[in-house]
């Protein structure tokens, strides 16, 4: 993969990586019994608790300004409100109706300013492409940002750098920003890596949209996934999917809540989201020596026991 390929070059990840390294963990890869050869990356073990505080904080540092607006499911609005705290920068996070009112709290939490909007995640993000453009505050998307894909990616740098000899990488997809940065990371590694993308059964934007070769808007669907329920898939990200992407597989909530329980049992407090790689990895079968990435732990219980604790609150 090229920088004449995609709108990114490669090169981007790395670079994200220096720019947010004050600001981000480098998660641990767990090795537990859920399948033979499997490797965890933890990214629930992540600041603000998900792997979204990697592209918020390339953006946010690389942009500079003083007042952003994020649309998010929850986790990308968590952490912007995290970084904005910690920066001194004003953060509005645009939630659509349906969005975790935990999650909403969380950000109000941490400074942020909460604005729910009636629809899907298509309509949230209209909005709040409107309103930064009515504030003049800078639009840090949840995904579909050149900044935003090369932060996530960095997920798939340390994993690669990590284990360079796993034969597959299972990625839990919403917006899509986390895929494309890991096939970004593998391009810079020159590594041979299957890369497999999970998506919710019913909202298979990318799967759909490589099929018919365009890109195609789902309707509002439903997830136990809260964070995975994208409509549309994203300019920046799509090319990079199609060119680098091994497979997509969907799954449904009761494979879900499966991987999330086994998840739990082995002492990894995974949210829905944060399990749908392992529930994808489950669908594959053993797949050699393979790595899924638990995007994230804000479940209810996590999110109300930060909020009674400032020191957790201000991961």
């Amino acid at each position: 993969m090229t920088a004449a390929d995609t709108r990114i070059a490669p090169a981007a990840v790395p670079a994200a990586a220096d720019r947010i390294a004050p600001h981000v963990r480098h998660t641990p890869l767990l090795r537990g019994d859920l399948l033979p050869g499997l490797l965890v990356k933890a990214e629930h073990l992540q600041h603000s608790g998900s792997f979204k505080l990697r592209g918020a904080a390339n953006a946010m540092l690389a942009l500079g300004a003083d007042e952003v607006v994020a649309g998010s499911s929850g986790n990308h609005g968590i952490a912007v409100a995290t970084l904005g705290r910690a920066l001194g920068v004003r953060v509005t996070v645009v939630m659509a109706a349906g969005a975790a009112e935990a999650k909403a709290a969380a950000v109000r939490a941490l400074g942020g300013r909460v604005v729910r909007v009636p629809g899907g995640v298509a309509d949230r993000d209209r909005h709040a492409k409107d309103l930064a453009a009515r504030t003049g505050a800078a639009l840090v998307p949840s995904s579909d940002h050149e900044l935003v894909v090369a932060g996530q990616g960095t997920v798939g740098l340390e994993v690669l750098r990590d284990a360079p000899d796993i034969d597959t990488l299972v990625v839990p997809v919403g917006g899509g920003g986390l895929l494309a940065g890991v096939c970004l990371a593998a391009a810079h590694l020159r590594s041979a890596v299957r890369i497999v993308g999970v998506e919710p059964e019913r909202t298979r934007r990318y799967a759909c949209s490589l099929a018919a070769g365009h890109p195609v808007e789902l309707p509002p669907g439903d997830s136990v996934a809260d964070g995975l329920r994208g409509q549309r898939p994203g300019e920046v990200i799509l090319p990079v999917v199609r060119h680098r992407v091994d497979e997509l597989v969907g799954v449904d909530d009761r494979a879900v809540l499966r991987a999330m329980d086994l998840l739990h049992r082995a002492g990894i407090p995974a949210e829905p989201s944060g399990a749908a790689a392992l529930a994808g990895a489950l669908r594959l079968g053993p797949p050699g020596r393979c790595a899924v990435v638990v995007s994230g732990g804000n479940t209810a219980a996590a999110l109300s026991t930060a909020r009674a604790t400032p020191a957790a609150a201000a991961r």
